[in-house]
């Protein structure tokens, strides 16, 4: 899809792609793979009505899943997104997957971007060992338009919550499995796909020059802190809040820290 194509989209497609809270300072969030919009709830709960919330779904969740697609193209939706909300600029969050959307859209759109909010991400790829087990996770789904397997979907739980999370709070992991069962193959595998291959981006971190925020789950299974730590190096303003008994879904596992680290940095830099 080219990027007038993708603008024309997330114009015309707002309303069903976004949910939209509150008034004041806009907060955009962008979820992490096999995720939805409604993995914010919380924050939206929280930030509105001092900011406006917003968060969306991206092309896998949408009836755009099935065509190829790569990072470049969600950067190019994030644009139209904020285009289709009437908005110059905003904080910018993302998740995993969003996070790696976050950063390359301030790379991108520098003029757009008031802040950054990070969660359970990074800036530099995947190892290659990572690369070829993902790769094989997904490969049997690469054009399916069957709903995934139920035993993928419970299979990635591993992945996506921390163990505090799986012993204590089952019915969330229950809940995402359900969800994750309903989606066509294909969107799971363009979604891994969309990324997998990315190239590091540490070396431009530098260019970013909006105050940062880094979350990250202290029991992340799938990026550990210390792969997010880095990043405070490189980027001029940025600070990290680590979130105990949380994976790496961390903002959807432990809300109420997380919900308290963002609503502290907003309130200190907008």
């Amino acid at each position: 899809m080219t990027d007038d194509a993708a603008t024309t989209l997330y114009r015309t497609r707002t309303a069903t792609v976004t949910t939209d809270r509150g008034e004041g300072q806009p907060v955009v969030f962008a979820h992490g793979t096999l995720m939805d919009r409604e993995m914010f709830r919380p924050q939206l709960e929280a930030l509105a009505p001092d900011y406006r919330a917003v968060a969306y779904d991206l092309r896998a969740r949408t009836d755009q899943y099935a065509p190829a697609y790569d990072l470049s193209d969600l950067v190019a939706d994030c644009d139209a997104l904020l285009d289709g909300i009437g908005e110059e600029s905003a904080v910018i969050g993302g998740m995993s997957m969003g996070g790696f959307v976050a950063l390359r859209f301030a790379l991108e759109y520098p003029e757009r971007v008031d802040g950054l909010i990070l969660l359970d991400s990074m800036a530099t790829p995947h190892t290659p060992e990572e690369r070829e087990t993902y790769g094989q996770l997904v490969a049997p789904l690469e054009g399916s338009t069957d709903p995934n397997p139920r035993s993928l979907a419970e299979g990635v739980t591993g992945y996506l919550f921390g163990e505090t999370t799986r012993e204590e709070n089952p019915e969330l992991v229950e809940e995402w499995v359900d969800r994750w069962a309903t989606y066509p193959g294909a969107a799971v595998y363009n979604e891994l796909h969309s990324w997998l291959e990315r190239p590091d981006v540490t070396d431009r971190l530098a260019e970013i020059d909006v105050p940062v925020l880094v979350v990250h789950g202290e029991e992340d299974p799938s990026i550990a802190p210390s792969r997010a730590e880095p990043m405070l190096e490189e980027l001029p303003d940025a600070r990290m809040e680590r979130i105990p008994e949380a994976g790496h879904t961390s903002n959807l596992e432990r809300p109420e820290p997380v919900n308290e680290a963002i609503r502290s940095f907003l309130d200190e830099r907008f």
